[in-house]
């Protein structure tokens, strides 16, 4: 089959595209998919990139998001036939790993996963929306709903919302009936985050995202009994590196910061006189839960929640695909089929 493989860490000359890997075969307690739809996450680049701690089974194929058609099935599985169009948990709940890192991902013809980790596809969702959902999506839910608990009425500053978690998170947020504030990085993404719902847009390559906060919104007040409370009550922060003492001279008195990933650098400039001064609640959130995917799954059914992609490349190009997310060019989600 052909696939996009990773033989040893480094940049992206190390993703090679090989016509003739292996196909998968579905031992007990597995299937077989084949692939209809692949997404992208920051994740994979840092797969590609090497991470410190995680040793990969060389080789590998990356792309932790599978969508497809089961073609074939192992013994023992039971509840699932050729033909079953389903979405794949990247998780392995029940023997641990990950697709696209310790077992073979999506960026191939054929997948191999446990049955464990299907979930079975509604026919009204499409692979291409399905696949979008579980790490990016899965990973907004999460952190908006059950970790940050976003109300009506509060305003809520996203950073990088024009990924695939900041598209999501931004949605969420509107559902819950918060005012938001998204950062983007050009006139282009901020037209799209406006599309989605972001009551304003900071242009972060034009202003400081904190100055622009505390001009709209006034500083932050240490007095409880301040007439102007200032700032936002929840800040979304999944970028780290040097925007992360500016996230928190953003918060009001008590607020929230949320964060599920470090994608600028994870080991930023602290100052925790913000912490103690202004009260602030930091609230880390990690990954999804099974539920997570199946309300995930339930909103896009019922068209609440837009899966906004980007661009859908053909496996050849997966490579090319990555640089883009890499390289931050995107707004949503990228796919890859084959």
């Amino acid at each position: 089959m052909k696939a996009i493989v990773l033989r040893e860490h480094g940049g992206l000359d190390k993703l090679r595209l090989e016509t003739a890997f292996p196909d998968p075969a579905a031992g007990p307690g597995d299937v077989v998919l084949r692939v209809k739809a692949a997404s992208l996450n920051y994740h994979d680049v840092f797969t590609r990139r090497g991470m410190p701690g995680i040793n990969l089974p060389f080789p590998v194929i990356i792309g932790l998001d599978v969508a497809g058609e089961i073609v074939a099935v192992g013994e023992g599985v039971r509840d699932w036939r050729p033909g079953d169009r389903v979405l794949v948990d990247p998780i392995d709940r029940v023997d641990g790993g990950l697709v696209g890192e310790t077992t073979h991902g999506g960026l191939a013809e054929l997948c191999r996963v446990p049955a464990h980790q299907l979930i079975r596809l509604p026919d009204d969702v499409s692979f291409d929306e399905a696949a979008a959902l579980p790490v990016a999506y899965g990973t907004a839910l999460r952190m908006m709903r059950r970790i940050g608990q976003i109300e009506a009425g509060e305003r809520v500053l996203i950073l990088g919302a024009s990924g695939g978690v900041g598209v999501c998170a931004v949605q969420l947020a509107k559902l819950a009936g918060a005012e938001v504030i998204a950062c983007a990085g050009s006139p282009e993404k901020a037209q799209r985050l406006r599309d989605l719902g972001a009551d304003h847009v900071i242009l972060y390559t034009e202003e400081d995202f904190m100055r622009a906060v505390h001009a709209k919104f006034g500083k932050p007040a240490r007095r409880r009994n301040a007439a102007q409370r200032g700032g936002v009550d929840v800040v979304v922060n999944f970028t780290g590196g040097d925007t992360w003492t500016r996230s928190l001279r953003c918060l009001r008195l008590g607020g929230r910061l949320l964060t599920c990933g470090a994608t600028a650098g994870y080991a930023p400039p602290e100052d925790i006189r913000y912490i103690w001064t202004f009260e602030l609640q930091i609230r880390g959130s990690n990954g999804w839960e099974r539920e997570d995917l199946h309300e995930l799954l339930d909103l896009v059914q019922r068209r609440r929640l837009r899966v906004l992609i980007d661009r859908k490349w053909p496996l050849e190009e997966g490579a090319q695909a990555l640089a883009t997310l890499e390289n931050r060019e995107v707004v949503g989600k990228v796919l890859v089929a084959s």
